[in-house]
Formats: structure tokens, sequence, C-alpha cells
């Protein structure tokens, strides 16, 4: 074994493969144990993660420890703010979650304002940050707050505290299975930083292609029978069925029903269908369309 060291470019400045090497040492003697923190960037990747945006601190670095083992991108911010929107803007344009670290306190606060907007918009965002142990919590400590983990859940979902590795790898396949079967709107995880030094097993490993939801018979036959029935049926397309946009054109051509967009859901519907109506919901013109309508189906939208 120790003969690998010797495979190692000494001249070129380039350490990696030893570090690996080590890596694997360490593996081999403590199978399937690393760190809290690693871990998180390891089960972050096999869930489909490959960016996150944010800044290291004090706080938090042990959760950035794995992330370039584990083959993802980090993206540094100069403020919590701007590395929310990146991951707002990054859920936007990918239609994968978009997940950020921020350490404890005034970290997480910096992250709101995105979280605020993702949440009113539906966008799937997972911010990981530190807090404080309980036995140090409201003792003077550096970045100390009075409940952090409530202050978020004003702008979120939910907010949770992990108190192990078992319930950080709960909380975090919930997060990302909701973002699938849910409304998907921002999560909040915060975990010790005690915690995140811990050794911790290996996560179960999961299979994320076979993910499906599917609405139940009854209701789409109920549907299905006010369509047949309908002669004046109207659409209201939101952000939800953004994912959608094959299956709704396909299904226009056969009823050619009125359309409304929300700003989210601009785009579902190409703008030379003669139906569409746009994104005017508040106009008097489209509250007479909608008031002649027989029938009115919202889809991912409220």
């Amino acid at each position: 074994m120790v003969a690998g060291c010797w495979d190692v470019d000494w001249t070129s400045g380039n350490y990696g493969s030893l570090r690996n090497f080590y890596i694997t040492i360490l593996e081999g003697l403590v199978p399937n144990t690393r760190p809290l923190g690693i871990q998180i960037a390891y089960l972050l990747k096999d869930r489909g993660v490959d960016v996150v945006f944010g800044i290291p601190g004090v706080h938090n670095q042990e959760m950035y420890r794995g992330l370039e083992e584990a083959g993802i991108v980090h993206i540094l911010a100069r403020h919590e703010q701007g590395a929310g929107f990146m991951a707002d803007g990054y859920a936007r344009a990918t239609g994968k979650a978009g997940v950020a670290f921020v350490i404890t306190g005034p970290g997480l606060c910096n992250i709101m304002t995105p979280m605020g907007q993702a949440y009113s918009d539906s966008i799937p965002m997972l911010v990981i940050s530190s807090c404080l142990d309980d036995v140090v919590a409201r003792r003077g400590q550096l970045h100390q707050m009075k409940n952090q983990r409530a202050a978020a859940e004003t702008v979120c979902d939910w907010s949770e505290e992990a108190q192990s590795a078992e319930s950080t790898y709960a909380l975090i396949d919930r997060a990302m299975s909701e973002f699938q079967m849910n409304r998907p709107r921002p999560k909040h995880i915060q975990i010790p930083i005690k915690q995140l030094k811990e050794p911790a097993s290996l996560y179960a490993k999961r299979d994320w292609t076979n993910i499906s939801w599917e609405i139940p018979a009854i209701e789409m036959n109920e549907v299905v029978t006010l369509l047949i029935k309908s002669k004046r049926p109207v659409l209201v397309l939101g952000g939800g069925a953004i994912e959608a946009v094959t299956e709704v054109r396909a299904f226009l051509k056969i009823c050619n029903a009125a359309v409304f967009t929300t700003y989210a859901g601009r785009g579902i519907v190409d703008t030379t269908y003669n139906f569409l109506f746009g994104s005017n919901l508040a106009r008097p013109t489209s509250s007479n369309v909608l008031a002649k309508a027989d029938l009115v189906i919202a889809v991912g939208t409220e």
C-alpha cells in the first residue's frame, strides 16, 4: 500500500493523488464512515445535486470539506443574499433544486429575502445552515440568535433541526422528495456545529429516477367528463405546469380552450396560439372571458 506514495509527481506541485491515496487508506480503516459534514456532500451528489451556492465560514466549514471529493461545484457568493438568489435562478433555469450553504445567525438571516421570494414563486430551494449546540447556545457565542430556526420558518415551507446523522439524511431526503411530489417551496435544515464534525455512517443509497406520482383515476374521470360537456372551457396555467409544456400544447390542439397564464407560467403556451389571452388576468376584458366560460380549470396555480 505504501508503494502508492511513489506514484506522486512531487515536481509538479500537484499532490492531489497523494491526498486521494490517504483518503482511500482512511476509508479502508473505517469502512463507510466519514464526518457528517463530508457525508452530506456525498448524499447531495447521490440525490442529483451538482452545484452548491454559498459562503464558507468557521461555523459551516465542515460542510465544505466533502464538496470537491463528491464532485459538486461550489459557487462562491460575496453575500448570502446573492447565494440565495443564485440558487433561486439556478432552480428556475434547470428545474433542479437550488442548494445553498450558510453559516449560523447572520448568514441565515441574509439569505431569507431570496428564500421568501422562492416561497412566493414556489421555487425548489434547499438551505442548509449550521447552528449553535444547545450546550453553548444563548451564552454569548458568535452569531447566536434566540431562535434562528423559527426565524427561517417564516419564509420557507418548513425549517427543521437535525440532531443526528440519521435525521440529517432523512430531512434532506424529505426535502428532495417533496420538491418532486409536492409544491416545491424552499426548505431549511440546520445542523449543530459539533454534530457536523462527528463520524457518521454511510447514508442509504436510493434510486431517484423512479419517483413519480399519479392523479387518482376518479379525479381524472371527473375532469374529463366536465371537459366533454363544456362548450367554453378556459385554462389558467401557472408555474406549476412549466414541466408539462408538451402535454399542454398537445391538449390544446384537441380542445381549443381559451388560455390565461400567470407570470410564472408564461412560455407554456406558444404565443401563436389563437386563444391565448396572455398573463393579464386582472384586466376587465379578462374578467369578461372568464365570466362567459362554463368551465375553468386551474393547473399549477392558486
